[in-house]
């Protein structure tokens, strides 16, 4: 199996083909997704796990903005951070070959790679999950991958990186 395969297989959690649809935009619903991942309408959570997986499905994010997006009609949400948390991870091996697998607070699963790889930013770091939405890495997850993390001297500072799937992923804020 080619290595594209693999990481494809360890992927999960559906989207919506929101690139095949054109509603309307219908204003700004009062959802808001705060900086823990916790997602809010009219100020209380949503504590309906399967409902907030739903909403996760037909996220978009588009010009600096997140919407909602049906084939009816497309709403805009505010985001604190990230809409996602990287909440946990393990190590797969399939055909020789060894992955860490992410985990979302929503579900979606996806293998750290090129394609989802990780962002720096604002001291935190964070995995692309795909259609250019971001998760925040959770601090113990960083914490597990400090305790497994690789040292190499760049610039004549220590370099803290994982290697995964042919790939060195710094973890340097």
């Amino acid at each position: 199996m080619k290595l594209e395969q693999l990481l494809k297989s360890l992927e999960q959690g559906e989207h919506a083909p929101t690139e095949r649809w054109n509603p309307p935009y219908c204003g700004e619903l009062p959802m808001h997704i705060d900086a823990n991942g916790q997602w809010l309408y009219q100020n209380s959570a949503i504590k309906r796990h399967e409902l907030v997986k739903l909403f996760a499905r037909v996220l978009v994010f588009e010009n600096n903005d997140y919407f909602l997006v049906t084939p009816a009609e497309k709403v805009k949400i505010s985001v604190a951070d990230a809409p996602f948390i990287v909440t946990t991870w393990q190590q797969i091996t399939r055909d020789a070959m060894s992955f860490f697998q992410l985990t979302t607070n929503v579900g979606q699963q996806f293998a750290l790679s090129a394609e989802h790889g990780l962002v720096l930013k604002n001291q935190k770091i964070y995995a692309h999950c795909g259609r250019n939405l971001l998760a925040k890495v959770h601090r113990n997850v960083v914490y597990q991958w400090a305790d497994i993390a690789q040292v190499k001297k760049q610039h004549g500072r220590d370099i803290y990186y994982i290697e995964n799937a042919g790939q060195q992923f710094d973890l340097n804020t």
